[in-house]
């Protein structure tokens, strides 16, 4: 079918919205810009039946401008990334995976899970995470890694890639060429990995050649920046020529669809900003720009796309080539049949056997030890907690999908008598304080961490605690439990989510 150039240029991009129903800032990026795909994210989400009628809603009304049907793609990589929690099969954090011991298994989840998110409309996800978590003090990937070397990422991470495609949707290579070995957030700044070419082709890139070799639909660029292989050491991946084209095409040779990470996120937004960022992200060979959140900018980052291809900045031979890709990955997952999905999806959701499976992960996925929680005796329980919203730390918004989840719930249905300090994840001296004389005067504390090894004032909260009467447990990154030696039981569930939470107050009454 061809194109008009106003639609070419939309099915480059990937936007978002804000709503459970489509609004006027969807519907006219849809219909007046003809956008190629549309990201959800939790503020999307409420229920699995509404999210699917929120897919058919946006297929439909794509359907009344265009023959070409939307990607409809998500973050649900499982654990601490899950956009759509409630009514879906739990599926683990990455990390886990390799702690329960099956690559089988994670297969075999994965698939579910995107099964799942078929069944609802959707038809991209963008996992796996296939960075090598090889920096313990990463404060935005972490437990999102399938592990810390590169067999195991190798193993496990194409082992999701599987399940992922088996299932029919679109799985996505990110974040290329690796977002491991950084100490800082791309969603906040632009990290660089300084290490020299023969390193990254050992580590860093391994499993994004082993991916595109086993067939990935898709790699997702990252905004980190790699003076090894781009000149400029300033210029993160994202907008690289030398990284997108140099590396991953000729070199690598992947020939799939390219998406960006989003680019609002600061390390393009308070860099060159996202409308120029758009723009060389697809010069540099990006084919899908996603840009999640706000209408303004979406729509002027398209009109800049459309201006430069217009001028000759851009040749319309490069627009073609990322078309091609673009509409490939469309036909091999067969989006086209949308029409056919279920208006209640929930017959096909969380069946026996993926709950009895997504159950025994994560029970096999806990680790370290404990002596089991005296029944007849109180509970003092810390929480620390997410507070502010990002891209991966969710927060409670109003909406069931996004309760609060605590270790509270669980202890308490086994019954445990639980009282709860609820403390940010940076508390202050004066929060430390108080919560260091309740637990000088509570027989049991439990202490759910949060990425500890990353805050001093949680380290200061734990070494203030009396360790022969505290059970710290590592409710992210499992390296806190290394922080409290002499406590009384030390856990690592890789999620504070409530399945791992669930399996977590079992062991706290169990022992071992």
């Amino acid at each position: 079918m061809a194109l008009s150039s106003k639609a070419e240029i939309g099915q480059c991009f990937m936007v978002g919205f804000d709503g459970l129903v489509p609004n006027a800032h969807i519907e006219r990026l849809i219909r007046e810009y003809r956008v190629g795909g549309v990201i959800l994210f939790r503020r999307n989400v409420d229920t699995p039946r509404q999210v699917a009628a929120l897919c058919r809603r946006l297929q439909e009304i794509n359907a009344e401008v265009s023959e070409i049907p939307l990607l409809i793609g998500i973050d649900q990589e499982g654990g601490m990334v899950t956009r759509i929690e409630a009514g879906m099969t739990p599926l683990p954090s990455a990390l886990a995976y390799q702690a329960a011991g099956s690559a089988a298994d994670c297969e075999a989840l994965n698939r579910v899970g995107a099964t799942e998110l078929a069944a609802l409309g959707l038809n991209i996800n963008f996992a796996p995470v296939l960075d090598v978590n090889n920096n313990r003090l990463n404060p935005v990937i972490g437990v999102r890694a399938h592990g810390e070397d590169v067999a195991t990422v190798c193993e496990y991470g194409l082992a999701a890639m599987r399940g992922i495609q088996a299932a029919g949707l679109a799985a996505t290579a990110k974040h290329f060429p690796g977002h491991g070995d950084t100490d800082t957030d791309s969603h906040l700044g632009v990290p660089r990995v300084g290490h020299d070419r023969v390193r990254l082709d050992a580590v860093e890139l391994a499993p994004f050649r082993a991916a595109i070799a086993a067939g990935v639909d898709a790699v997702m660029s990252a905004h980190v920046a790699f003076p090894a292989v781009e000149p400029d050491p300033d210029t993160p991946s994202t907008l690289s020529h030398a990284v997108l084209t140099g590396l991953l095409r000729e070199q690598l040779g992947f020939a799939g669809a390219v998406f960006t990470d989003c680019l609002e996120m600061d390390a393009i937004g308070r860099g060159v900003g996202t409308v120029t960022g758009s723009l060389r992200a697809f010069q540099a060979g990006a084919d899908m720009l996603l840009v999640s959140h706000r209408e303004s900018i979406q729509i002027d980052a398209i009109d800049n796309l459309a201006r430069a291809v217009a001028q000759g900045e851009v040749p319309r031979e490069r627009l073609a080539v990322s078309l091609a890709r673009i509409d490939a990955l469309k036909q091999r997952r067969n989006i086209a049949g949308w029409r056919a999905l279920p208006v209640d999806p929930t017959p096909r959701l969380r069946t026996p056997e993926a709950l009895a499976l997504s159950a025994s992960v994560h029970r096999r996925a806990v680790t370290g030890h404990c002596r089991a929680l005296d029944a007849t005796q109180p509970v003092l329980l810390i929480t620390l907690e997410v507070r502010t919203r990002t891209e991966i730390d969710e927060v409670a918004m109003g909406r069931a999908m996004v309760a609060r989840d605590t270790l509270a719930d669980p202890l308490a249905a086994l019954g445990y008598a639980v009282s709860e300090i609820a403390l940010p994840l940076a508390p202050t001296p004066e929060e430390i304080a108080a919560a260091q004389a309740r637990a000088a005067e509570a027989p049991q504390v439990v202490v759910v961490s949060y990425n500890a090894v990353l805050f001093p004032a949680q380290r200061a909260l734990l070494a203030s605690l009396p360790g022969e009467r505290t059970w710290l447990v590592a409710g992210r990154l499992p390296y806190d439990i290394d922080l409290l030696p002499n406590s009384a039981g030390h856990l690592a569930c890789y999620a504070n989510r409530p399945a791992a939470l669930t399996v977590l107050a079992d062991l706290l009454a169990q022992g071992g």
